[in-house]
């Protein structure tokens, strides 16, 4: 008897001699999820693609995948850790127990001291070491201590309310003297986001941070301007920043799923703990759509599907992600880092090397920049 992945071959090898023909859109392939609503009927797939993909992910386990995370189970088999990014937006409705904590009652109790320290930062309770308020927000870091907030920020520009917020992630000098080139330190908060406050991109500048601080109100009063987002406590108080304003995440949660965990400060700071906690409502109906939904009706696990199906089968390379809407301008690069870092793996969970592709190459821009650049090639080019 032929396997799902098998069949899929075989699909695949058809459909590459042919155009392909999308799904009518009476097939069940346009339906609504949480905020949203998700149309796949101009995919390369027929019905027969659909019936063996969905056999692909029962044949892989992915629904028990799925369960054993939201379980707290260590499906991070290469470190030996829980997945548990969901923990931090009330996507999990069930007690669980993670290393003898329960890492949801965690993630609420770091959740409502940041949210705490953002509306204090706003509303002027905690204030400059001159006593007035501050003005702007500068987050250093890199990677996921930079892509999902700076993404977020963008797109929710609009709604801010705080002091405006600004990110500094590359060492370049360039880029810090550029961003504080209109700024007054005296009125600037310093967020390092650093889980163990020794990355040597962020440390780097944050570096740069505090002397650009220290020359404005000494020395003695620079920790009034920075917070840190991290667990090392000990080099946290060595850089000047008190405990009371070190706000901690478990390993559980990996860099490129963090906007949610404290890593997310700087976007507290701009629309407020209202805001922020509207942000998390809406990932946690997400994670019971994913959590709850069958295969066949569940966005991310068909869209996952779907995306084996055209790199590993149909041989797409590229992932293009247009965003129309400008506000999600940054929405590329963030699931560029998302997918690519996730995926970018040479051996299977099993530690075997594997012999086919891992993930497609991400890239994109707004649909309306795109349409005179790259998509000339995409459309055209050979």
């Amino acid at each position: 008897m032929m396997t799902p992945e098998a069949k899929l071959t075989t699909l695949g090898n058809a459909f590459a001699s042919k155009e392909g023909v999308p799904l009518p859109h009476g097939e069940g392939l346009q339906f609504e999820f949480p905020g949203g609503c998700l149309d796949l009927t101009r995919h390369l797939i027929d019905a027969d693609v659909m019936t063996t993909l969905l056999e692909h992910s029962e044949a892989k386990q992915l629904c028990a995948t799925r369960d054993a995370m939201f379980a707290g189970e260590r499906i991070n088999t290469s470190e030996d850790r829980a997945v548990l990014h969901v923990a931090l937006r009330g996507g999990i409705q069930h007690p669980i127990e993670v290393d003898g904590e329960d890492p949801v009652g965690y993630a609420t109790k770091q959740l409502d001291r940041m949210l705490d320290f953002a509306d204090a930062v706003r509303n002027g309770k905690i204030q400059a070491s001159s006593g007035v308020r501050f003005t702007d927000v500068i987050n250093i870091g890199i990677g996921g201590s930079d892509l999902g907030p700076r993404m977020a920020v963008e797109a929710l520009r609009a709604s801010a309310s705080g002091p405006k917020v600004h990110f500094v992630a590359n060492v370049d000098g360039h880029d810090f003297e550029l961003v504080t080139r209109e700024l007054d330190p005296k009125t600037t908060l310093c967020l390092v986001a650093s889980k163990t406050f020794t990355t040597l991109e962020t440390m780097m500048n944050a570096r740069t941070a505090r002397a650009w601080i220290a020359e404005a109100v000494g020395d003695d009063q620079v920790g009034a301007h920075f917070a840190a987002l991290s667990t090392n406590a000990e080099a946290v108080q060595a850089f000047g920043i008190h405990p009371d304003r070190m706000f901690g995440f478990r390993d559980w949660v990996g860099g490129r799923f963090s906007m949610w965990s404290p890593i997310g400060l700087s976007l507290a700071c701009a629309i407020g703990s209202e805001g922020f906690r509207e942000l998390l409502a809406g990932a946690a109906a997400m994670d019971q759509h994913f959590a709850k939904a069958p295969v066949a009706q569940n966005a991310p696990m068909l869209l996952g599907l779907l995306g084996y199906w055209c790199r590993v089968h149909l041989g797409f390379a590229g992932h293009a992600v247009i965003p129309y809407d400008r506000r999600l301008g940054r929405l590329p690069a963030y699931l560029q880092q998302a997918d690519m870092e996730s995926n970018g793996k040479r051996v299977s969970a099993s530690g075997e090397p594997l012999t086919g592709p891992t993930g497609a190459l991400v890239f994109g821009e707004p649909g309306t920049d795109a349409q005179h650049a790259f998509f000339q090639w995409l459309h055209q080019g050979t």
